[in-house]
This record gives structure tokens, C-alpha cells and sequence, in this order.
């Protein structure tokens, strides 16, 4: 079988190398399909380089790009006498342009039609595929929205950071996409604002950033228009380099990433146009999404839908950056590689976990967006749900992505859907402290008179499940509050028979234990403990056990949009949300935000830069728990 399956290759590189004809660049038809051909034959290169000898000697005889300086290197690859691949491969390899060109009907063998973006079974494929890891590929980052505010504040720094840090691949460039008019030069110039070098490593800062500007681009252009893409895809290839020569394309795969930096109601028409008009060709093709993903069930449910008519769920990266925080990375590791935790981490020695966001500001501008979502989905069905999911799922098979993401989704399915009794909603309003005066939720010139978006919530989540059942998860979200924080706060149940509880009074709780996580600021861990004064008499004191990062560690955390772009360059999808998981989030807040919706529920008001309504504290009482933020020794 394989002698006849050989036949069958050096039969399609002969076609290959008849009609490519290398040295005829004066003629019209070479001079339009070249590219084409060139990407063929990279991929017969590659066929040819782990088939057997006999047709890589077939393709070999054909070249005749004598005076290129890697012709050399080309026979020694092509030499190589590796295990031929099965036909499953030569299809997925050779693609859709056989199928468009030559009339060939190819199917692949596990019946997914040969299109080689939207077709790629990446994780299938991994044997035959890590030739790719072998070669060099080029990587084409392209930031759609270049021009607002997250692309300057956060996505090119964190590239910038990467090409620092030598943690993006060596062959790449970046375009800028958006509808403002710039030069190339006019961006470089709008990023070189943003972008700084690590506090610890400043040596040759300005020579790297100045190497960095110098692999960035631009390109103008509507969201919808696919003929604007075409011409994106042509500077793309420009860059990637539109090998003339056969020697020039050996090992090279050109590789694209798109980031949406843009507003949702866009997200299926820049899809549809990078899709069609500017995939990669002969290397994978992924995009990027930013929350928020729909507004509820059905408009979530429509995006993915829409998404899915041009990509595959591998290609789709729904990003979430506090899956990318250090402390939320370092969750998982806490718990699985410490004894001490894990036989804790549950209902039976676990009183409540408590979720907590808070922001100092209010809206200041952005309530235009803001009004359109209010904070519950801002942040408590992406955010503080993930880190839920994260916390309180099962020991995973292993660390690959679908593992982790498996029982990610087993928690969000175990999960209650959230009751209106269960849930307490502010608004901030006008407030004057100090002799200076702070403007309402309403005051904020992009948010409609008469709003009834919160800007504060708590809620009370439980997960019925056999580790957490009757265990309150509770969840408090809000702007223009006291002091910005996230966290996550574990505390544990009462000592049964506590020899020393004469020394507490009557207020148990202060002899609670309480592990702490602090994602931001001043990143932290540290564990509340009771412990004996020194001195002659009884005195018992709460302690903190405490691992402050800046102490410890004494380098700068990079910055969550670091790792993500880094994984997504990477195909690691670990912490990137999966359409079903996507699903099951929001089947638990869907009918609460519907039912405030239409019964119209007035938020209870609150001050700017206090703590929050006074029905947060009645929510968390119903259900016995103390907001650990409050206390009076809190560590913050």
C-alpha cells in the first residue's frame, strides 16, 4: 500500500513542478499564479520531506532554483527517509487549491471538507504536524481597532513586552487595522507612547523598541468591506515575504492572528472578511475576541453561531484577561501541589468563599458602553465567574487545555440558576467628601437620564455538588466604592469545641480562619490565623501568615494580556473560554438580568467612594456570612 500511495505523490509533484516552471518570471500567467503555486509546492515540500525517498528524489530532480544559496540545504532536507504519511494528510496538506485549480475532488478521510483554515484539526494532527514546530514559520499579529484605547493601553505593550522578553517568534510583524487614516510612521508613533521596558530590565530599551516599531504596520480600512481585507491580505503577504523562488518558501509557514480590539456588534463582519479575504494559506488562522460575548442565552448562543459559519471553535480565542492574572494562574497551583489545601477545599471545612471586585471610579466617560451592559455582565459573568470555575472544579486529568476546561464546565453546569432574591443591585450617586465633589452614576454625560443600570452588585451563587453543596459562593461587584481591589476570600468553618472560644466572646467569627488572595493590587496570599500574644497572660490575636509578591519576588509581574497573547501565539487554549462553557455561564445569569430588566428594579443608591449599598451586608447576613473586606483587621 505504501508503494502505491508513493506513486501517488511523486505523480501529484510531478504536476506541481511541470506547470510552476521557475524561471519564466516574465510570463503573465507565472506572474499571476506564482503565489499559488509557490504555496503548493511549500506543502509538497513538506509531503516530500517525510514520504519516501523515491519522491523526494521525484521532487528534488524537478528544482531548478540552482542559484539560490539554500538549493544546497534543499537536497539535504529532501533526502531525509522518514515514515511516509498516510492519504489523510496529503490531503489536508495539499488543500483546497487542488480542489478550486486542478478539479481533483479530494475528501478527507475523517469527512471534514479539505479547506486548510477553517478545516484545521490542529489537536488530530499533532504527530503529522510537528514538522511545522521543526520549521520556521512567520507569525502576522494583526490588532483590528488599532486606534482605541485598549490596543494603545494594553495589547501593543504586551507585544512589545513579548518581543522584549524573546517570547514571540523570531519572523514576526504587527499591522494596526482600523477605519482612522495613519501612516505607518503616524502609528509608530501613536504606540511608541505606551510602550515601556520591564522596571528590572532596562538595558537596551530603547534599541529594542525602536527594532519593535520597525516590524509595525498599518493599514486603513472599514470592518465589512472584504475588498479593504484583500488588500490587508497583500501587505501581509508583503511582509511575510512572497517568496519568488522555491528556496526562499522551504520551512516557512506563514502564520496569522487577528485581535478584535472592537466592539462586538462587528465582531461577525471582520470575521467574515479576515476569513474569506485574508486567512493564512498555508499556515493556521486564529482570532481573538474580547468580552462581552452577547448580552444573554440567545444573543451569546447567535455570536458563536455567526462565528462558527467562518471559523472553527480551535480557531476562536474568547480571551478573558483575568484568567491571565498571576494570582488567578497561581490558583490552581496553591491548591493541586499543596497537601495542606487540597484535603481542606470543601463544604466540610469551607464556611464561604467571597468573590470581590471593586473599582474607585466611576465610569468617567465610558458610560455610554457601560449603560449597555451594567456590572453583572461586565464582571461577574466573565470575571468572578472564571475565577469561580477555577477555584472550585476538580483535580483535572492533566494540565492540557481540554482537561482543565472539562471541569471548568462541570462546575458551571453543577451551578443554581441565580435567583432576584439572591441578587442586591446599586447605582452610585453625587457625593461630596473633603471639599471636593464626586458626580453621580447619571451625571456622566454618555448615560441616559432616568438610568437604572447598576453599578453595583452582590449575589450569592451555590454549586450542587457533592464537595460544595449548601456552600455560599458570594459575589460582590461595583464602581465608585471605597478602595479598588480583587480578590478572593475563603473562610473556614468554627474550631467544633474551640477550648479557647471563652477568649473570643461571642463573636466566633473572629476566630475564623481566612485564606486571602489578592489579585490586584499589590498581589498577595496570606492565611489568617489565631495566635497567642507574648506576655504572662491568655491574649489570643488574628495573625496573617503572609506572601506579599513585591517582597518575595522582587521582579514586575508581567501583565495578563502578556500570557494570553503569548498562548494564543502558542495554540495553548487553557485559559481561553470554550463555546459550551460559554453557555453554561450564562444559563445561570440570563433570567435574573432578564427579570430586573423587565420589572424595571431601581438599584439601591449608594455614595460615591463608599461601601456599597446597605443591602450587600443584608445578603450577605441571610445566609450567615461576613464580608471578609469589611472587617477591621482586614490586611489591605
Amino acid at each position: 500500500m505504501d508503494k502505491i500511495w508513493a506513486k501517488v505523490q511523486i505523480f501529484a509533484i510531478n504536476i506541481l513542478a511541470i506547470v510552476w516552471r521557475p524561471g519564466d518570471e516574465s510570463d503573465d500567467w507565472c506572474s499571476n499564479e506564482r503565489s499559488t503555486i509557490n504555496q503548493l509546492l511549500h506543502r509538497a515540500l513538506l509531503l516530500a520531506r517525510y514520504s519516501s525517498p523515491m519522491a523526494a528524489a521525484c521532487f528534488h530532480g524537478h528544482l531548478s532554483c540552482a542559484s539560490s544559496p539554500a538549493s544546497s540545504n534543499l537536497g539535504l532536507v529532501l533526502s531525509r527517509k522518514y515514515k511516509p504519511w498516510p492519504a489523510s494528510t496529503f490531503h489536508l496538506i495539499v488543500g483546497q487549491e487542488l480542489v478550486t485549480r486542478w478539479g481533483f475532488q479530494i475528501k478527507s478521510s475523517n469527512g471534514y471538507p479539505p479547506n486548510v483554515v477553517s478545516s484545521q484539526k490542529e489537536e488530530q494532527y499533532t504527530e503529522h504536524f510537528k514538522v511545522e514546530q521543526e520549521l520556521e514559520s512567520t507569525v502576522s499579529i494583526t490588532v483590528v481597532g488599532a486606534s482605541g484605547d485598549l490596543a494603545k493601553k494594553k495589547i501593543f505593550p504586551a507585544l512589545f513586552a513579548l518581543f522584549y522578553e524573546d517570547c514571540i517568534p523570531k519572523h514576526f510583524t504587527i499591522f494596526g487595522y482600523a477605519r482612522t487614516r495613519l501612516t505607518d510612521e503616524e502609528m509608530r508613533n501613536m504606540i511608541s507612547k505606551t510602550l515601556a521596558c520591564r522596571i528590572d530590565k532596562r538595558a537596551n530599551c530603547s534599541d529594542k523598541m525602536e527594532q519593535f516599531l520597525q516590524r509595525c504596520f498599518y493599514h486603513s480600512g472599514e470592518y465589512g468591506l472584504e475588498e479593504n481585507f484583500s488588500e490587508l491580505d497583500r501587505k501581509l503577504k508583503e511582509q511575510e515575504g512572497s517568496m519568488q523562488c522555491l528556496a526562499q518558501i522551504v520551512g516557512r509557514l506563514a502564520n496569522r492572528l487577528f485581535y478584535l480590539s472592537i466592539p462586538p456588534n462587528i465582531f461577525v463582519d471582520v470575521v467574515r472578511c479576515a476569513s474569506r479575504s485574508a486567512s493564512s494559506p498555508t499556515g493556521w488562522t486564529r482570532v481573538i475576541v474580547e468580552k462581552p460575548f452577547g448580552r444573554d442565552s440567545q444573543s451569546s448562543a447567535e455570536l458563536t453561531q455567526s462565528l462558527k459559519q467562518y471559523l472553527t471553535e480551535d480557531q476562536i480565542f474568547r480571551i478573558d484577561h483575568y484568567l491571565g492574572k498571576e494570582l488567578v494562574e497561581n490558583l490552581s497551583v496553591l491548591r493541586f501541589s499543596n497537601l495542606v489545601f487540597e484535603p481542606l477545599w470543601s463544604r466540610q471545612f469551607i464556611r464561604n468563599v467571597q468573590l470581590i471586585f471593586s473599582e474607585d471610579f466611576g465610569t468617567e466617560g465610558r458610560g455610554g458602553y457601560f449603560d449597555n451592559y451594567g456590572i453583572i455582565r461586565d464582571i461577574m459573568q466573565n470575571h468572578l465567574l472564571q475565577i469561580l470555575a477555577l477555584f472550585a472544579m476538580e483535580t483535572p486529568v492533566s494540565l492540557a487545555a481540554e482537561d482543565i476546561r472539562n471541569e471548568k464546565v462541570k462546575v458551571l453546569r453543577s451551578m443554581r440558576v441565580l435567583q432576584l432574591d439572591d441578587v442586591v443591585v446599586g447605582q452610585y450617586k453625587g457625593h461630596t467628601k473633603g471639599g471636593r465633589s464626586y458626580p453621580a452614576y447619571v451625571d456622566d454625560p454618555t448615560v441616559p437620564k432616568g438610568s437604572l443600570t447598576p453599578t453595583f452588585a452582590a449575589a450569592a451563587l451555590f454549586i450542587d455538588n457533592a464537595r460544595w453543596d449548601g456552600v455560599p459562593f458570594l459575589m460582590k461587584a461595583g464602581k465608585a466604592l471605597h478602595t479598588g481591589r480583587a480578590e478572593i476570600r475563603v473562610q473556614f468553618r468554627h474550631v467544633p469545641g474551640n477550648l479557647y472560644k471563652r477568649n473570643f466572646g461571642s463573636d466566633l467569627d473572629k476566630a475564623t480562619n481566612e485564606l486571602v488572595i489578592r489579585v490586584q493590587p499589590d498581589e498577595a496570599i496570606y492565611l489568617k490565623i489565631n495566635n497567642k500574644v507574648p506576655g504572662l497572660n491568655m491574649r489570643l490575636d488574628r495573625s496573617n501568615l503572609n506572601l506579599l509578591y513585591a517582597a518575595r519576588y522582587p521582579i514586575e509581574i508581567p501583565d495578563a494580556y502578556e500570557r494570553l497573547l503569548m498562548d494564543a501565539i502558542e495554540g495553548e487554549r487553557r485559559l481561553f473560554i470554550r463555546s459550551d462553557e460559554l453557555d453554561a455561564a450564562w444559563a445561570i445569569f440570563t433570567p435574573v438580568l432578564k427579570e430586573l430588566e423587565e420589572k424595571r428594579i431601581a438599584p439601591e443608591l449608594y455614595p460615591y467612594g463608599s461601601r456599597g449599598p446597605v443591602g450587600a451586608y443584608y445578603l450577605a447576613a441571610k445566609h450567615n456570612v461576613r464580608w471578609g473586606d469589611l472587617s477591621s483587621d482586614n490586611n489591605s
